[in-house]
């Protein structure tokens, strides 16, 4: 019998051990070990119920867009302020970075791009440069990819993004529900301004100077103080209404790192460090929810792998069912109506699981991601 402090002692009524009533799913045995599916039961929880009525808006890096392509699907009231005009055909609607998140803007995958537009729409924030050169065309350095051409001027490029700006600023204030997926950690930032750009320069346009672009790997700290600092910002302009955030993390790798790390080790701290700051955020805040799409994807005790053969993009398969785990959880509608345009056989045949062969999805392979092409400077094996 053990006696002293925190220990039984004799003579006295034990307590009950407080592992002893937790359901199966607190333990490994029964919650992963012995679990018939890639997604667990319970696997998530949520916090609170999305309604087809909440006004929802989307934004993250590239694995966001399959959330925003199913809740559409879903019947969910999805904004998009910025609408595709409509003599633009629908094939390209994408390459112009039309209807892939609720505004214009591009992949947001740090949370330091989204403070940054939160204070533009705001607080009146103005950044050091908006236009970067290619070939005689200009291009908005925050939003390098939705001018696959560019403009023809650094005004217009001024033009339009002050239009954007006024549309992010009418969706902040009208969304309920703010859907935002965390993407890296690793950004290039202005070395005077501070302005965080979702491409390093010279990718898609612009120059690379050492001198005025400097490499920024973001802490866990600043990820955190970011989030919390978009929220004010939003909450302030609200007048204090009420909205709800449900943080994501991707599952997509990193396609380059300007880290002094090994790619897969940049990787798992990126990942690491986003996964934290969402739990942390979680836990603190009853309008903050997490969705473990990143767990489902990359745990690899699942009963299959759900990347591609270049083992960073996520297979139809993995799509379909992270999907399905958040539509199951957020309807009372059976999974293949909610899902849409999503191929029944893409759906689980047995519980939270999905077919060895599911066909790929309508505009997957479309995904507008400007990391990869960072993977143009890979080369060959040295």
């Amino acid at each position: 019998m053990l006696s002293g402090e925190g220990g039984f002692k004799s003579g006295r009524s034990m307590s009950r051990n407080p592992y002893e009533d937790l359901p199966p799913d607190r333990f490994w045995k029964h919650g992963v070990a012995t679990a018939s599916s890639s997604a667990p039961p319970n696997l998530y929880c949520a916090k609170w119920k999305i309604e087809k009525s909440d006004r929802i808006a989307t934004a993250g890096s590239c694995f966001a867009q399959h959330i925003s392509r199913h809740l559409k699907q879903g019947g969910f009231s999805l904004l998009d302020v910025e609408p595709p005009p409509i003599p633009l055909p629908v094939e390209r609607h994408h390459a112009y970075g039309y209807s892939l998140y609720s505004a214009r803007y591009g992949n947001i995958y740090t949370s330091r791009q989204l403070l940054q537009i939160a204070r533009e729409a705001f607080e009146g924030f103005t950044p050091s440069e908006v236009a970067w050169t290619k070939r005689g065309a200009f291009y908005d350095c925050f939003r390098p990819g939705v001018e696959p051409v560019g403009l023809s001027s650094p005004l217009e490029v001024a033009d339009h993004r002050r239009y954007h700006i006024e549309r992010v600023r009418d969706l902040f204030l009208s969304m309920d529900i703010f859907i935002f997926t965390l993407g890296l950690t690793e950004c290039w930032i202005n070395s005077s301004g501070g302005e965080a750009y979702p491409t390093v320069p010279g990718s898609i346009a612009g120059t690379f100077d050492p001198d005025r672009y400097v490499f920024k790997n973001l802490t866990f700290g600043e990820i955190y103080k970011d989030i919390l600092r978009f929220r004010e910002i939003i909450d302030a302009a609200r007048g204090g209404r009420p909205f709800r955030i449900l943080l994501t993390v991707s599952p997509v790798p990193l396609t380059a790192t300007a880290s002094d790390q090994h790619v897969l080790q940049a990787t798992i701290y990126s990942k690491s460090v986003l996964r934290a700051v969402a739990g942390q955020l979680q836990s603190e805040f009853d309008e903050i929810d997490y969705y473990p799409s990143y767990e489902i994807i990359t745990h690899p005790w699942a009963t299959r792998d759900f990347f591609e053969s270049n083992k960073r993009t996520v297979s139809s398969q993995g799509v379909a069912l992270a999907m399905k785990t958040f539509m199951d959880e957020h309807t009372t509608l059976r999974p293949s109506a909610t899902l849409g345009a999503a191929p029944a056989s893409a759906l689980a045949t047995r519980s939270g699981d999905v077919p060895e062969h599911s066909p790929r999805e309508a505009g997957e392979s479309d995904l507008k991601c400007e990391e990869y092409l960072l993977e143009q400077w890979a080369g060959e094996t040295r």
